[in-house]
């Protein structure tokens, strides 16, 4: 990135040096044919132009080839040939045309304070040789009229310079609102991919976990006990089409449209509970207090947050564990219980405890989870609920 800008500032550069020159060189050509042709008049006294008025012009207009790139030399040397070429009683008013350039290049730059000097020097000078000339300005002298192009420069170069920082202002607003517009663009994405790593995780490790469990079961007993493996085997496939299920719906949401048949609230606990205790595990399900309806975001953190726990009971405790799932509907909110009794598992290291812990401070609630106190692992989660309107 760095190294991109200071090519294009380079190119730049080099681009407003070849257009410096070009006005040097047009500057001595428009100040030889004016002065040739007799178009301007600088009072009474002009001499013939010579080999040294000719380097004077020379002098002041390539002077303008470094206007941008040393404005302040540029400047004074423009200037300091003015003031020499009507010392001189050579002809014409043109000379003067380069320091006025350098002066306008002055302020649209910003460096005001040199500019009026420079103007203030240039108009002392001429005009302090008006003042000691023998004869006095005649009407139709041009220098009469320097005073006011030496404001104007100055004026019209602080009016560009004004001009040019409002344009970068609004350039630069409009770069900062676009770079605001595609970090949020970005954040978005990036949340979008944590909802569906985390939907896709408790969704699909759940079922893939009952599957192992009952695939394990199958195996065991389909030589001496088929029809329990029968059992095991339709569990599995009822675990596959929740699986699939829950999948379609996930995929629905990112197709904005509306998910058929899936249900995963706190209604839907019950269900959740079947299929564990289909995958070999004895659950207790409890609710006290009185139901009442939540938000859809409140319930669906509630279900997943219960099935991450199941999920981690067969992936690290096995199908042996007991489990007590229990529900508590207090006035300030929804409170989740997971307890099981079996011993920790050697499975490695997941997301599930943290996507647990998000989802519930996604809903404003927050999670505990560790060793139990006799023994098992235990999960505790607090979900808000708003006042509900009576």
């Amino acid at each position: 990135m760095t190294s991109g800008r200071v090519g294009v500032a380079y190119v730049v550069s080099m681009r407003s040096r070849k257009i410096d020159v070009l006005v040097a060189v047009s500057a001595l050509a428009a100040i030889m044919g004016g002065t040739y042709a007799n178009l301007s008049w600088s009072g009474p006294g002009e001499r013939s132009l010579d080999a040294a008025g000719l380097m004077l012009i020379g002098v002041a207009s390539l002077s303008l080839a470094w206007r941008r790139a040393a404005p302040l030399a540029a400047g004074s040397v423009a200037v300091a040939a003015a003031i020499a070429y009507y010392y001189a009683h050579y002809p014409g008013v043109f000379a003067a045309a380069p320091a006025l350039a350098s002066i306008y290049t002055l302020a649209a730059l910003g460096r005001r304070k040199a500019a009026i000097w420079l103007a203030a020097a240039l108009g002392t000078g001429v005009y302090g040789l008006i003042a000691l000339a023998d004869q006095d300005p005649m009407p139709g002298d041009g220098m009469s009229l320097l005073s006011g192009w030496l404001v104007a420069m100055v004026v019209v170069g602080e009016v560009v310079r004004s001009r040019r920082a409002y344009l970068r202002a609004v350039e630069q607003r409009a770069e900062q609102a676009e770079r605001t517009r595609e970090e949020a663009a970005l954040r978005r994405a990036g949340e979008e991919r944590l909802w569906i790593a985390q939907e896709l995780h408790d969704s699909l490790t759940h079922s893939i976990s009952v599957v192992n469990v009952q695939a394990a079961v199958a195996m065991e007993l389909l030589d001496r006990d088929p029809g329990r493996a029968r059992e095991a085997l339709a569990a599995i496939k009822e675990s596959g089409h929740e699986a699939m299920n829950e999948l379609r719906a996930t995929l629905g949401v990112l197709r904005q449209t509306a998910p058929e048949g899936v249900e995963s609230g706190l209604a839907a606990l019950p269900r959740l509970v079947s299929r564990a205790e289909g995958a070999g595990l004895r659950v207790s399900y409890a609710v006290t207090g009185t139901p009442y309806a939540v938000p859809p975001e409140v319930g669906r953190a509630a279900y997943r947050i219960v099935q991450e726990a199941l999920t981690n009971v067969l992936r690290h405790a096995g199908a042996v564990a007991s489990v007590e799932v229990a529900v508590r509907y207090d006035p300030a909110g929804i409170v989740l219980r997971v307890d099981n009794d079996g011993e920790a598992g050697a499975a490695g290291p997941g997301m599930g405890l943290i996507g647990m812990r998000e989802r519930a401070v996604a809903v404003g609630g927050s999670l505990t989870a560790g060793p139990g106190e006799d023994g098992g692992f235990s999960v505790r989660a607090e979900l808000p609920v708003p006042v509900r309107s009576s």
